[in-house]
């Protein structure tokens, strides 16, 4: 329950965060560099104070919206009364964020990198230590929850301030610069604001279609449920759902965004060089790297789902057939996570809102008629979500192979990563029995899991699924080719 009452605020909250800044910075920092870059310093920092001052304008609002629609938003949306109050405790976060992201996206401009790393860190680092103090305080579970969320606005205060010093320190670093300011380029604030939303809306559609499909849960799951079970259980179903099982689900996904990420800027640069044989080794490179992370980590969480539950939550591990459905989302968002950014960097930047939005109408549809069946409850939402993410890649991988030739050999995209996967499954699960007699389970579940990923990595090199070329193309690549070569097992 306390789970539900976190989440249902929670979402709400990165909703309104979604419409107020993501994108925000990208757009930012790509304006104030070509200001930049010709000189034009004066330029730069007259955009930078236009989107401060715009965007402060809207954060207000969505702190104002959030403050005091706690209450209607909490009994009527999410029918969760009790998340009144995390509303409320989050509502000046939306303001601070909004306007932090702001100030990243003029130091990722100006290439001061280190100082958005640094602000995202201490956020993360404030947020977990006061999160882990509050939840052990042991009080009242509505006061617990509200606790929780106070972490997230003080975290994000704290990374606020600290940009807020830098741009201060800087002060005299910019008095130079304008004076030192050649090309200027008088731009009227209504022209700024339509520059910066140009290209911040396009970036920011499909992180917004993400947090509305989240919050399709939010509006559906608690009150298709409370139709045939008591309100308090239908809020615990739905703290499994949120609170469990899509932290878990969308762990694999952080994974995959560092391949994702570093890849996409080499595509985009071939696209634009016309360099189509680059672009295709790339981008198949890129989705077979997705798949070889994708499907062992639905597999395995299918296979250990009531182990990671008993080891995640001792107190309270319920929610294993929760887990496997939604675990099936794994490696479609992982596909289409690659793909997303693929045809962002080929230009087609509305195909995956435009993916997500076909896949949201199917959930929401599946969700109406599922989740208040007795037959399926909750199992209905993870139900929809796995459509959901199924109708977005079917539609974003058509359209890539529609724009991009692909080189995707069936035997090392899909039959050798399954056979990989399998003996992974057997020899894990194989140890994690062996042990469960021994040892307790929670130590026989971690030992089992890091045998999965030694025996996953063996598998996958034995059965030769990855090339010497694409052996080169990920970080300490060529090292490790090397080291097999030694070893007699490439050639």
């Amino acid at each position: 329950q306390g789970n539900a009452i976190y989440s249902g605020s929670y979402q709400i909250y990165a909703l309104l965060l979604t419409l107020s800044s993501i994108g925000v910075p990208n757009a930012i920092s790509k304006l104030v560099a070509e200001r930049t870059a010709k000189g034009d310093h004066k330029g730069a920092i007259r955009i930078f104070k236009v989107a401060l001052a715009t965007f402060a304008i809207i954060g207000l609002v969505g702190t104002l919206l959030l403050f005091f629609g706690a209450d209607i938003i909490a009994t009527y949306w999410l029918n969760i009364p009790e998340a009144k109050y995390t509303l409320i405790t989050l509502s000046p976060a939306v303001f601070f964020v909004t306007v932090a992201a702001v100030l990243r996206g003029y130091c990722n401009g100006k290439q001061a990198m280190r100082v958005t790393a640094r602000s995202q860190t201490l956020e993360q680092v404030f947020k977990t230590v006061l999160e882990i103090v509050y939840k052990m305080t042991n009080g009242n579970t509505v006061w617990m929850a509200a606790a929780a969320n106070v972490a997230t606005t003080l975290s994000i205060f704290m990374s606020f301030m600290y940009l807020v010093r830098f741009y201060r320190i800087t002060r005299t670093e910019r008095a130079k610069e304008l004076k030192e300011t050649v090309n200027y380029k008088y731009q009227n604030v209504k022209s700024i604001v339509k520059k910066i939303l140009s290209v911040s809306i396009p970036m920011s559609l499909s992180s917004i279609m993400s947090s509305f499909n989240k919050n399709i849960d939010s509006f559906t799951v608690v009150s298709g449920l409370k139709k045939f079970m008591t309100e308090s259980d239908a809020k615990a179903q739905y703290g499994i759902l949120g609170g469990k099982v899509d932290t878990l689900t969308s762990l694999p996904l952080s994974i995959n965004i560092a391949f994702a990420t570093a890849l996409v800027p080499t595509i985009s640069r071939a696209i634009a060089s016309g360099d189509k044989e680059t672009t295709t080794k790339r981008v198949s490179f890129s989705l077979m790297a997705s798949m070889l992370i994708g499907l062992p980590c639905t597999i395995g969480m299918i296979v250990f789902a009531d182990p990671i539950l008993h080891l995640l939550y001792p107190a309270q591990p319920e929610g294993a057939l929760l887990l496997q459905i939604s675990s099936l989302t794994i490696i479609f968002t992982i596909l289409d996570q690659t793909i997303n950014g693929t045809l962002q960097g080929i230009g087609k930047v509305m195909v995956p809102a435009i993916s997500l939005g076909c896949g949201m109408l199917a959930k929401l549809v599946i969700n109406l008629l599922l989740v208040s069946n007795p037959s399926f409850g909750a199992n209905g939402a993870a139900i929809g979500s796995v459509v959901c993410h199924m109708v977005a890649f079917s539609i974003a991988f058509t359209t890539l192979r529609r724009n991009v030739t692909l080189n995707l050999k069936v035997g090392n995209f899909l039959i050798k990563p399954i056979i990989a996967t399998i003996i992974m499954s057997i020899c894990s699960l194989f140890i994690y029995n062996v042990l469960l007699g021994i040892i307790s389970q929670a130590l026989a579940t971690l030992i089992a899991i890091i045998f999965a990923v030694i025996i996953y990595a063996i598998s996958v090199v034995v059965l030769k699924i990855l090339s010497k070329e694409e052996f080169f193309m990920i970080p300490y690549g060529q090292k490790i080719y090397q080291l097999l070569e030694k070893l007699g097992i490439y050639r």
